[in-house]
């Protein structure tokens, strides 16, 4: 992630500029055609750094995808906790719902109306979505893969959230006098991809219509073809998991098996290709491996499937084939090439309600962020009062914290030669000559 430097690199003007932007087309694999753009000017990080403040103070508290401070572990949290044997899980059903091609057709009216910025700023935004699109200059679409499009998507989309809510008791209706804490919002948002909770006594239909008209007047329209009504206890999909409710009431979530399959196609591609050695290969699925346990590991990941029992045994045995392998050394590289990572089922730690880096409650947020990492990281955040070691400023953003040795040693591990850092200050540190200048926060 593009990152502000206390160096003085770059100038203090913001502008975005649409210049040399043009349009290509590629077919993707269900014959459908998707306009590429160009990689937008760095700039435009900037402008998503001057929007994004004052939108995080308006945005919902279901809404997990792409703003700071918020994961998709919490929103598998939020689902976890509608969907517990205390709150009737096994009686609700699940609205998936998938918007048509929801970055193609966002009116730019409305992004525009809702955008909480100064005119120049505004101008500035208005080029970026009319750029290299087409010489028509369309209402509607955000660039694919601009740095600032999520953060307009969620500017566009937001209060959908509110459109199923009921009172916490059943047999009560919302009133204007009815008290927030009282009424539940039952939908959890990542950027467009969304699901409904509905009670056995809420009108499917009835939402459906509230939906498409919030989403009418955005230039949207629902998929009919993608979305669904689920039960419960049949499960559905979301953000890489399977959430469902067994018939004993107990709420259970595992890696869904798209997910699962495309884990695996890459370890097998790995493990069967001929132009690596053992050790390679081990060294090429170690990270691989690693970060598609971390990202399940509140999960239930207990069983042979999650445990990559098989999976393991197959790599084991395509190393002690080897010739330079023996019985011992092919263990030992599958051991590294398969590391461990602890889980614990729905352990995940939730942001709390509107919560966001940017209201300043530096208490919270250094609890929270020292909470999502481990051991030795959480203990040095804790030392630095959770900032960075280089730039001085606080870690209280999505970017990831590293761990920088200071005297570049990578073998000694003694917190006095450790500093946290950002992940791009951490790639500073390394590009420039200016590495040995760092010394540890007292």
């Amino acid at each position: 992630m593009p990152r502000l430097y206390p160096h003085g690199q770059k100038g203090n003007t913001l502008r975005i500029s649409e210049a040399g932007c043009g349009e290509s087309r590629t077919p993707r694999f269900n014959r459908e055609v998707r306009r590429i753009i160009p990689p937008i000017d760095s700039n435009q990080c900037l402008a998503k750094y001057a929007l994004e403040p004052a939108h995080e103070a308006t945005f919902h508290e279901h809404s997990y995808g792409f703003r700071p401070g918020r994961s998709t572990h919490d929103a598998q949290s939020q689902i976890a906790n509608y969907l517990a044997s205390s709150k009737g899980g096994i009686n609700k059903r699940i609205l998936e719902l998938d918007i048509e091609k929801c970055f193609d057709r966002i009116n730019h009216s409305t992004i525009m109306s809702n955008l909480i910025a100064p005119q120049g700023l505004k101008q500035g935004i208005f080029r970026a979505l009319k750029a290299g699109i087409n010489p028509e200059f369309p209402e509607q679409g955000t660039p694919q893969g601009g740095v600032v499009s999520p953060l307009l998507a969620n500017i566009a989309l937001n209060g959908i959230e509110d459109l199923h809510q009921y009172h916490d008791c059943n047999y009560k209706k919302i009133t204007p006098s009815t008290p927030e804490r009282n009424i539940k919002k039952a939908c959890v948002r990542y950027a467009d991809d969304m699901v409904f909770f509905l009670r056995p006594e809420d009108d499917a239909e009835e939402i459906l219509e509230k939906i498409s008209q919030f989403l009418a007047q955005r230039g949207l329209k629902i998929s009919e073809k993608k979305t669904k009504l689920t039960a419960s206890t049949d499960g559905f999909d979301f953000l890489g998991w399977n959430f469902y409710v067994q018939q004993n009431g107990k709420f259970r979530c595992v890696p869904s098996e798209e997910n699962y399959k495309a884990f695996r196609k890459k370890v097998k591609k790995i493990v069967n290709c001929s132009n690596y050695g053992a050790k390679v290969k081990a060294e090429k699925l170690a990270p691989i491996v690693r970060g598609w346990r971390q990202y399940h590991k509140f999960c239930k990941m207990d069983g042979s499937r999650f445990r990559l029992w098989h999976t393991r045994d197959r790599a084991f045995r395509v190393f002690n084939k080897e010739t330079k392998q023996d019985r011992h050394s092919a263990e030992k590289l599958t051991q590294e090439a398969f590391p461990t990572v602890p889980y614990s089922e729905n352990a995940h730690i939730k942001v709390k309600g509107n919560k966001s880096p940017f209201d300043g409650d530096l208490t919270y947020w250094s609890k929270r962020n020292s909470k999502l990492y481990d051991g030795r990281t959480s203990k040095l955040l804790q030392k630095q009062h959770h900032t960075c070691g280089y730039c001085g400023l606080s870690m209280l953003s999505d970017e990831r914290v590293h761990l920088h040795h200071i005297d570049n040693n990578h073998n000694n591990w003694k917190d006095s030669n450790l500093i946290v850092v950002h992940e791009s200050c951490h790639d500073y540190i390394h590009m420039s000559k200016r590495g040995s200048e760092i010394y540890p926060i007292p």
